[in-house]
């Protein structure tokens, strides 16, 4: 007979088209080579997005003349809109658009969003007047009007808008286009999120090296119009490989189902669980096993006659969620606590665009004697760490832990976010003791010590991302539903979203605490260096947390393998019982 676990890849395997609708032909269509022209649409968001953000804050106090608080809270309220946009892009692409038309659609408007930043950087009028020391004295300065910051936060909220619709669909349409069910494509997608982060490094190696130096010492304007072509050329990069793609077509709003599956839980609460799995909505049609966490759910499955009684008289029944849509909001479900405790990682992280660049036009920046180095620069040292480890993963510490562990990912998911959090740990605290260092040099007198003195606390932010950004990527994809995988994705941007937004409730919390001692417009006036501490005592407590937590995650082909067993040999004593 015919598994239900064959069933179920057939039933994936018609999902899957071509650009006209008809099966897909595997060797004209995605491998390496759809995905490889996807990744030139993410790459141009790196480009996009981080040539702006990792520079903002130095245009925002150097030139809008905002306070450091100010500044700091702008970057990361439109860092964490971005990310947290990318629920929207994913409702839709699973709903109704698909992800190609998605990703379309919304590069042409971070395209739109980047032009408008061009225009916006380009005239004076869109700037108050020019100011000296404004870092130093905070005196006699005008700072941005009303109408000037309008037109900037329009700029900078459109490219948030589609910049989110890009991240949430470019690496679920990028592993569309292999079939896990071909041994070879699925040894190639092994590897596709290190290879994904690793090219879109480049393109934000690029945006904080380049760019950044043009921003400083060409003008803001030409920066942007760069980063507006960039977005404009992927996009007709992405139109010109539409023949070679694979489509996976959208089967409805997960949202929908989540909402209804938690509604007709919560409704049919009093109903008891039934004591076979198999007498629930579906069971044998279903894609996935049936599991025991979380039961409470299964009551969205029940069928019920509307008025109670007499549940065998089917033309009563009421047919409710199927076993499947349950099982799905349980995938969800069982990812959130993971999920809460990768926040932290990027409300660390966020600190390197903000304070740390800001830290940086504190410091002796001169090389060689004349040259200038750009503060907003310093994230080169970020991507350079990124670029390293995520080659070393790939050629050295993946085969190697591998042979270690016998795992062909040589670390798992939850193992690489641990990696992560370990280093954004021992990077707040390094922060501290040198933020410490550096305001102690300026106090006394002393020479500003160099700018290069930030670096380590670079690297280690650099290659905790390494970990934490391939790790909670794939550990959301692949754990998630099958057919989630643009809402996986941006449950994952959330994380980054809380993170960032998380940073701006701190920066505002502690600077009512303190009445604003720990943080100033004059750095070396603040204990920029306790902030940090508190950074790096929170991550301890939740890489506690994170531990207990991965300890007692069961990863879901673990469980597959586990079930599908049980859930084949139900099915075959179902078929004895049916009369042909």
């Amino acid at each position: 007979m015919v598994s239900a676990g064959a069933c179920s890849k057939e039933e994936n395997n018609a999902l899957i088209v071509d650009y006209r609708g008809n099966p897909v032909d595997k060797t004209k269509t995605g491998g390496w080579l759809g995905a490889g022209l996807i990744l030139g649409t993410e790459l141009a968001e790196r480009m996009c997005v981080m040539g702006i953000a990792m520079n903002l804050v130095t245009y925002l106090v150097g030139e809008l003349h905002l306070s450091n608080s100010q500044a700091a809270t702008t970057v990361t309220n439109f860092m964490g809109t971005l990310n947290l946009l990318a629920l929207l892009s994913a409702f839709l692409a699973d709903a109704k658009l698909g992800r190609y038309l998605t990703i379309a659609i919304f590069s042409t408007i971070a395209a739109l969003g980047t032009t408008l930043l061009t225009i916006t950087a380009s005239l004076k009028s869109m700037r108050p007047p020019q100011c000296e020391n404004f870092r130093v004295t905070q005196q006699g300065c005008i700072p941005a009007s009303g109408s000037q910051m309008a037109m900037l936060y329009a700029s900078l909220y459109t490219i948030a808008l589609g910049g989110g619709g890009i991240k949430a669909n470019c690496s679920g349409f990028g592993s569309d286009q292999f079939d896990i069910r071909d041994p070879k494509e699925e040894k190639a997608m092994i590897f596709f999120f290190n290879r994904f982060y690793f090219c879109i490094s480049i393109g934000s190696l690029f945006a904080v090296t380049v760019l950044v130096y043009i921003q400083d010492n060409v003008g803001r304007g030409l920066g942007y119009g760069i980063s507006a072509a960039a977005m404009a050329i992927s996009i007709a990069v992405l139109l010109a490989g539409t023949p070679r793609y694979r489509y996976r077509v959208p089967q409805g709003s997960p949202f929908t189902v989540i909402c209804k599956v938690l509604y007709l839980a919560f409704k049919q609460r009093k109903l008891a669980n039934p004591t076979d799995p198999s007498e629930l909505e579906g069971y044998y049609t279903a894609n996935v096993a049936h599991t025991k966490k979380f039961r409470c759910l299964d009551k969205a499955a029940i069928s019920v006659v509307a008025d109670g009684s007499s549940p065998e008289k089917k033309s009563e029944r009421k047919m409710l969620s199927t076993m499947t849509e349950v099982e799905e909001v349980k995938m969800v479900v069982k990812l959130l606590p993971i999920w809460a405790t990768c926040i932290l990682f990027w409300t660390v992280y966020s600190q390197i665009s903000t304070f740390s660049v800001e830290q940086g036009t504190f410091m002796n920046r001169r090389v060689g004697g004349s040259f200038l180095f750009p503060s907003g620069s310093l994230s080169v040292f970020l991507f350079i760490t990124i670029l390293t480890f995520t080659s070393l993963n790939e050629k050295v510490l993946v085969p190697l832990a591998g042979r270690i562990t016998h795992n062909p990912q040589g670390l798992t998911s939850l193992q690489r976010i641990a990696v992560g959090l370990v280093f954004s740990m021992l990077s707040m605290a390094v922060s501290a003791i040198v933020e410490k260092k550096r305001r102690d040099a300026s106090n006394s007198g002393e020479s500003p010590i160099s700018v290069f003195w930030l670096v380590p606390q670079f690297f280690l932010v650099g290659a905790g991302e390494a970990f934490a950004y391939v790790g909670q990527l794939e550990f959301f994809i692949r754990e998630g539903p099958e057919r989630m995988k643009s809402m996986s994705t941006a449950l994952f941007l959330a994380t980054v979203s809380m993170g960032f937004f998380l940073s701006s409730v701190l920066v505002t919390l502690v600077g009512k605490v303190t009445n604003g001692r720990w943080i100033t417009n004059n750095l070396n006036k603040g204990r920029l260096d306790y902030f940090y501490w508190l950074l790096a005592i929170l991550g301890v407590v939740n890489f506690v947390v994170f531990l207990v937590l991965a300890m007692k995650h069961e990863y879901k082909v673990e469980r597959d393998f586990k079930e599908v067993e049980l859930k084949d040999d139900a099915v075959e004593e179902a078929v004895k019982g049916i009369d042909v």
